[in-house]
């Protein structure tokens, strides 16, 4: 992605004297800016955070851009590039973690090598696929949308955004209530991917709070993010779990077919999927803590922190301090 759009303006630059929502909004974008040249050249990294990125500006669009088409627009934008930086990253972890294992000697190094050997397969398969849809991401037309919906932000009034945002915090509160209590106490791969993925998207609609100094909520983001650190090391492993079932599939002309290694590393893998499964169980109570504080506490301050204003009719006009600011050039 270019520095700046094809109309010459730099849509990610931030200045004191803009709107706090396309601030909120713009420093989003200023992320997924300066990862995705990174993701397009084939960085591990890069790909990683510019899916980061792209799912906190999923994250915040909705609330800062208004119901708009402005809004509409960027929202494909940003979810056309979410899927195709892919889930090359998952196969990134997953080799680390068996090079990790292979570092300690304590499992059968044959039968370890012919799992790398698929997950190296698939990952240059899955590469090989973000790559070519990369490339062809018009960036240009996503600068723009971002550009848009900034502009929109600028004069979304403060009711509107903060209702928009407190309707957002409390569905994910639901939501991730629901993925707790479905998953209850039992280990349950899906179950737990859910709240997994509940989890995270809870954090970063609070990151627009905290971000905003609406509420002093950095607490309960860090709580959801140990939560979601143990349940992403627990699915890192479940993916390593399919992996190996999909090698012991494979006819058995392999070094390590014979030894008796895959099961070794399943045995190995589901141990370490169990005492993780058990570090969440501790974790529980917590995350439900946070979601009563949510609904008791944080989702009462943003409502009483919404000016009863009525909407106007948002215009795609550039108000002349946003117009300014974003005809400076970075």
């Amino acid at each position: 992605m270019s520095p700046t759009s094809s109309n010459g303006r730099n849509p990610t630059t931030i200045h004191a004297k803009l709107p706090v929502t396309t601030v909120l909004l713009l420093r989003r974008a200023r992320e997924l800016q300066r990862q995705l040249p990174l993701a397009i050249a084939g960085n591990d990294t890069g790909v990683h955070l510019a899916r980061v990125a792209s799912r906190r500006l999923r994250e915040a669009v909705p609330v800062l851009a208004g119901e708009t088409k402005a809004r509409r627009k960027a929202e494909r934008k940003i979810r056309n590039l979410t899927q195709a930086l892919g889930t090359v990253r998952e196969m990134d972890v997953t080799v680390q973690i068996l090079d990790e294992f292979a570092q300690t000697n304590e499992l059968p190094r044959n039968a370890l090598e012919d799992v790398r050997a698929h997950v190296i397969a698939e990952r240059d398969r899955r590469r090989e696929v973000m790559l070519h849809r990369l490339r062809h991401l018009n960036t240009e037309k996503l600068n723009r949308r971002l550009e848009e919906a900034s502009i929109v932000a600028a004069v979304v009034n403060s009711a509107e955004w903060r209702h928009a945002l407190t309707a957002r915090v409390g569905q994910r509160v639901k939501r991730l209530r629901q993925a707790i209590q479905s998953a209850g106490q039992m280990y349950a791969a899906e179950q737990l991917h859910v709240v997994r993925i509940e989890t995270k998207k809870l954090r970063y609609a609070l990151e627009l709070i905290a971000d905003a100094r609406i509420a002093a909520v950095r607490p309960l983001v860090n709580t959801l993010k140990r939560a979601q650190d143990t349940l992403g090391k627990l699915h890192d492993l479940q993916v390593i779990e399919q992996h190996v079932a999909a090698v012991q599939a494979l006819p058995p002309a392999r070094r390590g077919a014979h030894d008796g290694g895959l099961k070794v590393i399943a045995r190995t893998l589901a141990d370490e999927c169990r005492h993780l499964h058990g570090r969440y169980i501790k974790q529980a109570p917590a995350l439900l803590q946070l979601l009563d504080t949510c609904t008791e506490t944080v989702l009462p301050q943003l409502a009483r922190s919404t000016p009863a204003r009525r909407r106007q009719p948002l215009k795609m006009v550039r108000p002349t301090p946003v117009r300014r600011a974003l005809e400076r050039r970075a």
